[in-house]
């Protein structure tokens, strides 16, 4: 498939000649997702919290060494059954099941392609505003959204391959310009920044878990729509280098979470105003101590990170969509909903005044995701990485019966495990003046959420494995690992009348 031929494949199995991605393509597409602004704003955190820099620089790695291998191994399915990881739920959630992750993965790359065209359009207006004197107007920002936005769209419609090529070209040219960072705020850095908690504070491990978590919710985040890269990669490759690439991606980002924490701490000691507990704006407060030469980076930041984020988000949201509505194909699909979330962009930043509400949207979702990949990693486990490609796609082919029916397509034991593990956690979320759930107190006002989560769907799900085991067939010619078996009869696969 040339650069310039547009995409025809959705989400059925990508046939062997056509997958020739390497595990470098799925680092660079996973990398160039996230270094961008937004990571950075994400960087900010720990200063935020009241953390010092070396504290912030602690919880960052945690959470990203944390949040990485709990991603990694969601790298596997891509090239084991050649679609996406939604489809590939299909196993453990049923064929009808499996449409959780695909409206996962859907809500989470609308949410953040839209969080990327709004940073990445602030960032780009005010650093003109900067330089230019350009009009700080929402005239000037709807062009930015719209530019942005429209650009992201197009290369979609291209799909794959030029996706690819942008990000081969993002990740270089980003990463450059943030390590540019480091001469333009040199002279400002202070490693010994203090935060503002005192020695002994009881803040100060609410404070360090909260960091880490929102550090962590980052790797997670691409879990539901890691598949839509990685089926590229040919079945062959060894399963090691693609989790290695999935994993490395991740720990790459270091580098926009790491311009995140210095440069807020920066912010806190000259413009602590832009970081107002109660209403921070990074954006700006990064603006007002870069020295002007370093306009021009930011600048280029925003549209080269936001064209990243944004067709590694948007992407998805086509695939999707087109797995859901089998009607629809993959470039139709992604018009369709591309078209939708523009509109959304528009409404969300000029009518309705949504940008902190889909922050908090996107954090519920993550919080929904976790569990729903800790069931996909055991599950991948039990059936010791066996899987019938042609039984997953029962539902795209308008067809009934397999190895993965179960219950009229649903498989009750995955999904109560997501229910239940996904509802508790969501009653543990504390994001003070956004959303706090029932129980989000329970913990000292630290966000428990995800680990909670986490912990549940793991247990609960082994649990329900063994205590209603699943039909010996879906397990493939090795049996079990770790589960029992039931000798339940596999209805034959078949069309569906009308």
């Amino acid at each position: 498939m040339s650069l310039t031929e547009i995409e025809t494949y959705g989400v059925e199995r990508i046939p062997d000649a056509d997958r020739t991605a390497r595990p470098i393509d799925l680092f660079r597409l996973a990398f160039g997702g996230a270094n961008t602004f937004a990571t950075c704003v994400l960087g900010a955190f720990p200063i935020l919290f009241g953390l010092s820099f070396w504290q912030g620089l602690a919880a960052t790695v945690l959470g990203l060494v944390v949040g990485a291998l709990i991603l990694a191994p969601l790298s596997l399915f891509g090239p084991l059954n050649g679609t996406n990881n939604a489809v590939s739920s299909s196993a453990h959630l049923g064929v009808h099941g499996r449409v959780v992750g695909s409206f996962l993965s859907l809500l989470t790359a609308i949410a953040f392609f839209s969080i990327s065209v709004w940073s990445s359009g602030d960032a780009l207006v005010g650093g003109a505003h900067r330089l230019a004197g350009l009009p700080d107007t929402d005239l000037s920002y709807g062009v930015a959204y719209a530019l942005f936005a429209v650009l992201v769209l197009i290369v979609c419609v291209y799909g794959f391959r030029f996706m690819l090529f942008v990000n081969k070209i993002a990740v270089a040219a980003a990463s450059l310009l943030f390590v540019l960072g480091a001469f333009a705020f040199a002279g400002d850095f202070d490693p010994s920044y203090p935060g503002t908690l005192a020695a002994g504070d009881p803040l100060f491990w609410p404070s360090f878990i909260g960091a880490a978590l929102i550090v962590l919710s980052n790797p997670v985040s691409f879990g539901a729509f890691l598949g839509d890269w990685s089926r590229y990669i040919p079945a062959t490759t060894p399963k090691s280098r693609v989790m290695a690439a999935a994993f490395l991606a991740q720990l790459a980002t270091i580098l926009p979470f790491l311009f995140g924490l210095t440069t807020a701490s920066i912010i806190a000691t000259k413009a602590a105003d832009y970081l107002d507990p109660a209403a921070p704006n990074y954006v700006g407060g990064l603006l007002a101590v870069s020295p002007g030469w370093y306009f021009v980076p930011v600048c280029l930041i925003a549209l080269i990170g936001g064209m990243s984020t944004g067709t590694t988000s948007l992407y998805g949201t086509g695939l999707d969509f087109s797995s859901v509505f089998t009607r629809f194909s993959r470039v139709q699909a992604t018009v369709f909903i591309g078209t939708l979330s523009i509109v959304f962009i528009f409404i969300g930043r000029f009518a309705a005044n949504l940008t902190q509400s889909i922050s908090t949207f996107a954090t519920l979702i993550i919080t929904c995701t976790a569990p729903w990949m800790v069931i996909m990693m055991l599950g991948y486990v039990t059936r010791r990485g066996w899987y019938d490609p042609e039984a997953l796609q029962v539902f795209n082919r308008r067809q009934s019966g397999g190895r993965y029916w179960f219950t009229h397509g649903w498989n009750w034991r995955g999904l109560s495990a997501w229910l239940v593990s996904a509802g508790l956690a969501l009653l543990f979320v504390n994001l003070p003046g956004q959303f706090v759930g029932p129980l989000g107190d329970l913990a000292g006002g630290v966000d428990i959420s995800l680990p909670v989560g986490l912990a549940v769907a793991g247990v609960l799900y082994l649990a329900l494995l063994t205590a209603f085991p699943e039909p010996r067939e879906v397990y493939g010619p090795e049996g079990p690992r770790l589960v029992r078996t039931a000798d339940t009869p596999i209805l034959p696969i078949v069309e569906t009348v009308g």
